[in-house]
């Protein structure tokens, strides 16, 4: 039963995963025997830092690329390096994203356009990339970071919730064009995870209460606590592996069961 959970010889190329989310994906590869990471961020500077971070991790099976996810130029010439310098890409995760929390009504429309491009016409880009390779093969893994925004509104997430749900959408299309080949599209939707961008709503207040986000969110999670990074690994590794075989357009919620509960009755 283990083998089917096994990386092992697998390339996995996970954007924007310099810390957080992508970071705890990509430990848990190595973890499962993965062959080699590759992660792309936008600049040479969040490169360095970012391989600090994976050295400090023990992660020695790393490359890091400056690569604009939402450059098809950039993304194609990307995936040919990775081919040339790595080998064939088994496993991509889209996981590099933006949110911008501004009221509809007071967001500009480049601020909307610029959320959308990251968040959903990027993994379209990087997804079109390796698709013809995984056909050949007949064997791929994709994965896209979706969040509970695919399935919840709520105020000044405009933007992000119509990236998160389009990207829903297009994991079950991928799904439905291309699993003849034998490839595989699923979603991970994080619930409110404890990462350096959410710490500022995790922060005591001046008289010591807790921050009002902070006590929203874990009065609204049955787990009655912000996720750990780390708790991703385990379904990001069960979507990249054998164990997933046959599931395919699936979204798998990790969110200490927020879309399963109304709350608690004041």
């Amino acid at each position: 039963m283990n083998n089917i959970f096994s990386l092992e010889g697998k390339n996995a190329w996970i954007t924007g995963a310099a810390y957080g989310i992508g970071f705890a994906i990509a430990k848990a590869y190595v973890e499962a025997g993965a062959r080699m990471i590759v992660f792309n961020v936008r600049s040479e500077e969040a490169k360095e830092k970012a391989l600090q971070s994976y050295k400090a991790a023990g992660i020695e099976n790393v490359r890091g690329y400056v690569c604009d996810v939402t450059n098809e130029e950039q993304v194609n010439a990307l995936v040919e390096k990775i081919h040339a310098e790595v080998g064939q890409i088994d496993i991509l995760v889209n996981n590099a994203g933006i949110i911008k929390r501004i009221p509809m009504h007071e967001m500009k429309r480049e601020e909307f356009q610029q959320v959308i491009d990251i968040d959903l016409v990027g993994p379209f880009i990087c997804a079109k990339a390796v698709v013809p390779e995984m056909m050949e093969r007949r064997e791929g893994k994709i994965i896209n970071v979706c969040s509970m925004m695919s399935e919840l509104g709520r105020e000044t997430v405009s933007a992000y919730a119509a990236a998160k749900g389009g990207l829903k959408m297009l994991t079950r299309n991928i799904c439905s064009e291309y699993g003849e080949y034998n490839i595989q599209c699923n979603g991970i939707g994080p619930g409110y995870i404890a990462t350096p961008q959410t710490a500022p709503l995790r922060e005591r207040q001046a008289d010591g209460s807790r921050h009002p986000f902070d006590a929203f969110i874990c009065a609204k999670t049955p787990a009655g606590r912000w996720l750990d990074p780390d708790e991703l690994g385990g379904p990001a590794v069960f979507l990249a592996s054998k164990a997933s075989d046959a599931v395919n357009g699936h979204i798998l919620y990790v969110d200490g069961g927020i879309l399963a509960y109304i709350g608690k009755q004041p």
